[in-house]
């Protein structure tokens, strides 16, 4: 079965979530664990997570993924950002345990002129600060597109990450594919190729999900700007190719086009007519 899903809002609440998902085709869902340019964070609604996990049962959704802030840097320059960091994390790692057996998402972040070693090092550093050993959700560490001074457009930077994390068990991958195009990893013309370089570097027991989103730029561009499926430089029959893979059909995959419900309705009808059933 095609586990697919897009970014939802969840302003009303994870049942509401839920039920848009089904609304839409879906079996799983995306959201943010706070404001994505902020730091708000509304208070937990127990009552709607209690009648939610029923649903999410009834409706065989087998796993949902918290998104991060975009404003989650844990090596900026500055103190302040990093301790935001810290205490964004920790907050939404404690709030995914009412949640349990999920996945957390986030952008490694940008060590603005400090440095890859540097910023590699910080990462691991917040990582082995909020991480617990008791804890049942698998945070991930997503791919870049190498804008700026993203740390994480290469495979052999989130080796390097990884490596320095006590609790690795925790810890896994989530691949963006539109952020790996721009960062040069050939997925229209070479997708064994890079996920033999993943799994070489990584290892693809790592790889927990995917970000299915089309390039409004072309290969190796570092521009980081989705486009919906099939209208740009990745095209529909890579996607074909993708959800079909041996080493990737099983793995959640998690819709992040430029949509709104209807067209993000669309794209999941027309990747289910592409998946085959085995």
């Amino acid at each position: 079965m095609l586990t697919i899903g897009c970014h939802l809002s969840s302003s009303k609440g994870f049942l509401h979530m839920g039920k848009e998902a089904a609304q839409i085709g879906a079996n799983t869902f995306q959201y943010f664990s706070r404001n994505p340019r902020g730091s708000k964070v509304k208070a937990l609604d127990l009552e709607d997570i209690h009648v939610f996990l029923q649903f999410e049962k009834d409706h065989d959704i087998p796993v949902i993924l918290a998104h991060a802030p975009y404003t989650l840097n844990p090596c900026s320059k500055t103190e302040r950002t990093r301790e935001f960091a810290f205490e964004a994390m920790e907050d939404d790692l404690k709030r995914l345990e009412y949640l349990p057996g999920n996945y957390y998402n986030f952008h490694p972040g940008s060590h603005v002129g400090q440095g890859r070693k540097k910023g590699i090092q910080m990462i691991a550093e917040l990582l082995n600060r909020v991480m617990k050993a008791e804890q049942t959700t698998t945070v991930l560490l997503e791919t870049m597109a190498g804008k700026g001074t993203e740390v994480g457009r290469t495979f052999e930077e989130l080796r390097d990450i990884i490596d320095r994390v006590n609790l690795d068990s925790h810890l896994g991958v989530c691949l963006d594919t539109c952020h790996i195009y721009d960062g040069g990893y050939d997925i229209v013309n070479d997708l064994d190729g890079v996920l033999k370089h993943f799994d070489e570097t990584v290892g693809l027991e790592r790889l927990k999900a995917i970000h299915l989103n089309d390039s409004k730029n072309p290969l190796g561009s570092h521009k980081d700007r989705h486009e919906k499926i099939g209208e740009g430089f990745i095209g529909l029959e890579t996607f074909e190719k993708i959800i079909n893979h041996p080493k990737l059909r099983q793995l959640p995959f998690f819709l992040e086009t430029p949509n709104e419900l209807e067209g993000y309705q669309k794209e999941i009808e027309v990747l289910k007519g592409f998946y085959t059933e085995k």
